[in-house]
């Protein structure tokens, strides 16, 4: 995608008034995010756009620069990693589709479960909304609940880890 296709786009999205745009083509990714400013950069115009375009892998590693938006941070290791060199074993409860997570079944409702938490099979840990459908995730494992992954409203992925359990023994 050149410069020119890039402004045109930009352009296009500001008239259709859209705030958030991701296109794939081919081995090119490109996401632009219309809104405030993020923290960090100067000024805070409403018009203002964070374009991530991320080239083909190179042979060795991803590389991934940006433009119009700070260098991305690098990303804690996994927790099930961290968890596994103090010699515990967690049980993660992954996202079985894409959608938004939602820890509560109503806004303002307390949350289904939250850290220390005891969890049976079958317990209702969140709800992931797909398609104006809401799917209630409920635990695979009995156990004590050590970690939500992920923030309420958060999209997700599928396959993506939404909670971490000790399981009972």
């Amino acid at each position: 995608m050149n410069q020119k296709e890039l402004k045109e786009l930009i352009e296009f999205l500001i008239e259709k008034d859209i705030t958030e745009f991701e296109l794939e083509r081919g081995d090119v990714k490109v996401r632009i995010k219309r809104g405030a400013a993020s923290e960090g950069l100067a000024g805070s115009d409403a018009r203002f756009f964070a374009v991530h375009a991320a080239p083909p892998a190179a042979a060795g590693g991803a590389a991934a620069p940006t433009v119009g938006a700070p260098p991305p941070t690098p990303h804690p290791p996994p927790l099930k990693e961290a968890v596994a060199e103090a010699g515990e074993e967690l049980h993660m409860v992954r996202s079985p589709i894409v959608g938004t997570f939602y820890e509560a079944p109503s806004p303002g409702a307390p949350p289904f479960v939250k850290p220390g938490d005891t969890v049976e099979v079958g317990q209702v840990l969140c709800i992931v909304e797909a398609m104006k459908l809401m799917n209630e995730i409920e635990s695979d494992v009995a156990g004590e609940l050590v970690k939500k992954l992920v923030a309420n409203g958060q999209p997700i992925e599928y396959g993506q880890d939404l909670f971490a359990i000790r399981p009972r023994k």
